[in-house]
């Protein structure tokens, strides 16, 4: 059966092998140790019967008023775990702990390019709010989605209305 359960501190050196998917963000120890200490609730694992780390989700919440909500920073599944609904779960889990913060919306941002990860959360009930031009840093630069779902509070769905132009990344609040 698999457990989703809270990260720990000893994970971070067991998530290697799910970060070398060309598509996952990577980022340094202090930084997954800032969510950790900061939001770790919102910071789960998925483990295998076999022990073996299947995905994980990082996030946060942030804003103000209507604007309060939950945020996806990372969402990763193992290429061997993935077409299983771990990323289902991890979503749930992370729209669940939203509700209870009494969050008004989530959201993340993904890359236009993964359209897999796109088709997914367009399936669990995501929309495109805007792009963000040039979000992702390389060879060359990318656009992101940043991509919304309602939750309860938020009886009207206002978080959802796309806007109508693409923003910059020091546009985004």
């Amino acid at each position: 059966m698999t457990t989703l359960r809270q990260f720990t501190c000893a994970d971070l050196m067991k998530i290697n092998e799910i970060n070398l998917d060309p598509l996952t963000e990577t980022y340094g120890i202090p930084f997954y140790m800032q969510y950790l200490a900061h939001w770790p609730e919102y910071f789960q694992v998925t483990v295998a019967p076999n022990g073996d780390f299947m995905g994980y989700i990082m996030g946060k919440a942030e804003g103000r008023g209507e604007n309060w909500h939950g945020h996806v920073t990372a969402l990763t599944v193992s290429p061997k775990y993935r077409r299983l609904g771990v990323a289902a779960t991890l979503m749930k889990s992370l729209e669940e702990i939203s509700e209870r913060k009494k969050c008004y919306f989530v959201d993340l941002f993904v890359r236009v390019s993964n359209k897999n990860a796109i088709a997914m959360y367009k399936k669990l009930g995501y929309v495109v709010y805007r792009t963000v031009l040039d979000y992702y840093s390389g060879d060359p630069d990318e656009d992101a989605y940043d991509m919304r779902k309602a939750l309860s509070l938020d009886v009207e769905k206002k978080s959802m209305i796309p806007l109508d132009h693409p923003v910059r990344p020091e546009e985004v609040d």
